[in-house]
């Protein structure tokens, strides 16, 4: 159905008659009533009839006028919605895994809130697999997550952000004495210091170590990416972290990566949100930011 048609029916209903509508539209007489023909045909109904020299409403007509009316609101808004985004306001409710809410996302936040400073942000740092679960419980808005959680049927649309290497870690004193992370059936009396059973890249790194063998003494559980790298750094033990999130430490010597045989030694994240979420001026803002400043 051609929105020009619409459009027509509308002008015709708030002028009054066919002629003043095509004056107002610049159309000719007969354009006019070709459209409402259209129209009429593609609806299986009359929507004007002829009494007297006037073309008056018919019941089914006076039924469509507030579809209409809808429909070209619709359109409007559409019409705007890119100008809408420098005056975004609202709330948005945003779950993210630690190592990107703490190492990516500032720079999306901070151009965020200077192009949308109406708007207001409810951010929270959370497990993959609670984020993915949450999106399809409709309870987040956008979740920011390493997508290797899979489990996301077809209700999830997924904008990939970036694939990450991972790195696993020790303090250079460590990785002097403890270096070898390759040859299988070992026990290693350090800790694996790292963040919940739930973190993706404990589960990549715990995977291989079962593959090959390699015992490590104990795990010391944190749930903050800072105090582990800190640990590391003072000799604690090692550590399995996207490499993002070390490389200052990497340039400045502070910890030293170990070889390794892990297969699968990338992780991909992701911008997504439920299937059936209206894309809202203030998501689609987040989400080409997020797109700009991860690539």
């Amino acid at each position: 159905m051609e929105l020009k048609y619409l459009e027509t029916f509308k002008t015709i209903i708030e002028i009054g008659s066919f002629t003043q509508a095509a004056q107002k539209l610049n159309y000719t007489q007969s354009t006019i009533t070709f459209q409402i023909g259209q129209l009429e045909r593609e609806l299986s109904t009359k929507l004007f009839e002829k009494i007297g020299r006037n073309m008056v409403l018919t019941k089914a007509g006076e039924q469509l006028i507030p579809y209409v009316y809808e429909v070209l609101q619709s359109v409007n808004k559409l019409h705007y919605f890119e100008n809408d985004l420098a005056q975004c306001q609202g709330d948005l409710h945003i779950g993210s895994g630690e190592t990107l809410l703490c190492y990516l996302l500032p720079t999306v936040l901070k151009e965020f809130h200077q192009i949308a400073p109406k708007s207001r942000l409810f951010l929270c740092s959370m497990n993959c697999y609670k984020i993915r679960n949450d999106l399809l419980d409709g309870k987040l808005d956008i979740g920011i997550f390493y997508k290797d959680v899979d489990g996301f049927g077809s209700n999830l649309m997924t904008h990939e952000l970036g694939k990450y290497s991972l790195s696993l870690i020790a303090s250079p004193n460590l990785a002097k004495i403890y270096n070898d992370f390759i040859t299988n059936d070992q026990n290693i009396p350090l800790p694996f210091i790292i963040d919940e059973p739930n973190c993706i890249f404990r589960q990549i790194f715990e995977q291989y170590l079962r593959k090959k063998s390699i015992r490590l003494d104990h795990t010391i559980e944190l749930w903050s990416i800072p105090t582990i790298k800190n640990l590391v750094m003072n000799d604690v033990g090692v550590s399995y972290l996207p490499t993002f999130t070390i490389k200052d430490e990497l340039n400045n010597n502070k910890l030293v990566e170990i070889p390794t045989e892990v297969e699968n030694s990338t992780i991909t994240a992701v911008c997504a949100h439920h299937k059936n979420k209206w894309i809202s001026p203030l998501m689609k803002l987040f989400i080409t930011l997020c797109k700009k400043h991860f690539k």
